[in-house]
Parts: structure tokens; sequence; C-alpha cells
């Protein structure tokens, strides 16, 4: 069957180690686009930085932000689906996080929250250096997080903790996963992801095919990591990447080439396209 939906997971997938989308990986989804197929972001990150890489390719299908707690028209600036976490448990998990010292981050549709301007927030500072007002990424700094969201109505889409000490982290996530009313996943070893109990990038893509009137049969996900997981029951083929985490790769039903090998343009032409000689 013909696929009419393309999700591309960003970070360690369409992007490659630089955070940058090759021209080879360009070209393949241009060619995939000029023939009626859709191309979507799936990721993790704010929607402000997925929605830079979604003008540079072109991509004017909503895009799954925040782990699938946010479905947003990358050129309306509306969003069709939020998920937010409910706010108490938003300050039981950032009470955990200041009692074991332990960094996080927190987003809502616009804005990056955080106390101390470490780990992505300094990246995030880093790239708005270089960026258009518009393409900048609104980091908000606080002085206490837990009294700033007591005052303040914010929809928190997802937490993000991290720590070089994985065995601080191992005891924080521990800690959460006895709320049953959220969801915790991964995307790198370092991190732990915290979003509203339902949410991930598979129950989004549900979501966005129906839509675009899109069925599973005709969607296409690529993805490295475990929070891309969730991808494949909503798809028809999952397709991992060469450096993906190796359990993604045990579950995928292709395993293409790695994010600096422009691994998306030999997915894209040998799955989508059909030209197996790429």
């Amino acid at each position: 069957m013909k696929y009419k939906l393309v999700v591309l997971d960003m970070d360690g997938t369409l992007l490659n180690s630089k955070h940058q989308i090759t021209q080879e990986n360009k070209k393949a989804l241009k060619e995939a686009m000029d023939q009626g197929i859709s191309v979507a972001i799936a990721t993790g990150r704010i929607y402000t930085s997925a929605g830079f890489y979604a003008r540079l390719l072109g991509i004017s299908t909503p895009i799954i932000a925040c782990n699938g707690a946010l479905i947003k028209e990358s050129l309306k600036e509306e969003a069709i689906y939020s998920n937010p976490i409910k706010k108490e448990d938003v300050l039981k998990v950032i009470d955990l996080c200041k009692k074991n010292n332990i960094y996080f981050q927190f987003y809502d549709e616009e804005n990056f929250y955080v106390e101390t301007l470490k780990h992505s927030a300094l990246k995030y500072q880093d790239w708005n250096k270089e960026q258009k007002e518009e393409d900048r990424i609104k980091i908000l700094q606080l002085e206490d997080a837990i009294t700033y969201l007591k005052r303040k109505d914010i929809k928190v889409l997802k937490i993000s903790i991290m720590d070089d000490d994985l065995e601080k982290l191992e005891k924080v996530k521990n800690a959460i996963s006895k709320m049953n009313t959220i969801e915790i996943n991964k995307s790198w070893y370092d991190n732990i992801e915290v979003m509203n109990k339902g949410v991930s990038k598979g129950k989004a893509i549900e979501a966005l095919g129906g839509i675009l009137n899109v069925s599973r049969e005709e969607i296409i996900a690529f993805g490295d990591n475990y929070n891309d997981l969730s991808m494949k029951d909503y798809v028809k083929t999952f397709v991992a990447m060469g450096n993906g985490e190796t359990y993604v790769k045990q579950q995928a039903d292709y395993i293409t080439a790695s994010n600096d090998e422009s691994g998306i343009a030999k997915g894209i032409y040998n799955v989508v396209l059909g030209k197996m000689d790429y």
C-alpha cells in the first residue's frame, strides 16, 4: 500500500550529530512531498524548536511536540490537541527534583522554564544567539518554580529531568513511577521525560492520522530511542536509525543508516519511494 504520511523524530533521526538536516535528507523529503506524501515531525522538543526545522523543510503538516502532548499547526500557530500534566502532579514532580537536587526543566506551548541554566537550557541559550527573534526559544529562568506555578496558570506539557549521576536519576525515576497519573519515558540515557498519563508520540500520530484522514496502514515512522517506540503501534512500518538504541532496532520493521549517514534519505528512497538501489 502506498504511504501517505511520513513521521520523523528529530534528535538522532532527522538531525545529525551536529543538529543539522543533511542535504540528502532534504532532497529525499522534497521528493516525497512532491509526490503528495505528507511529512510530519514528532519530537520531544518544545514546539518552537520543532517549528524552525519544519519551516526549513517546507512542512505544512501539524507538528507533534513534547512527546505527543501537543499537536500544533506549523503555519497557523493553532493548537489542534493539547494534553497538559495536572498541576498537582507537576508540583509533586518538581518537589521531588528539588529534594534530590536534580536538574529539571518544563515546557508549555511556547515557553521553556528553568531554575538553573544547565544541560539543554544552555544549548538553547546558545541557539538563541544565532537566530532571528521569531525563531528563538523563550527561556524563563525562575527563582523558585513551585512558587511560580502556584501563582500562575501554566499548562505544563512536559517535564525533563537530567543528571550525569545515573543512580540519582534512577532513584528519582522510581519515586515518580509511583504516581499513576503520569507517563514516564526516555529520549537519552541521562534523562527522564514526564508527561500526563496516556501521552505518547504514538497516540498523537493516531490523532494526526484522523485529522489528515490517513489510516494506520498508510503511515511510516522513523525513530531512534525509547520514546519513539510508541509510534510502532500506530503505523504500518516503524524504521529504526542505525544509531538507535539496540532494543529499538530489535523492535523495528526496517533498520536504515545512521543519522550521520542520511538514514532518513535511505529509508525514504528504499521503503517509501521504492528506489531499492539507493
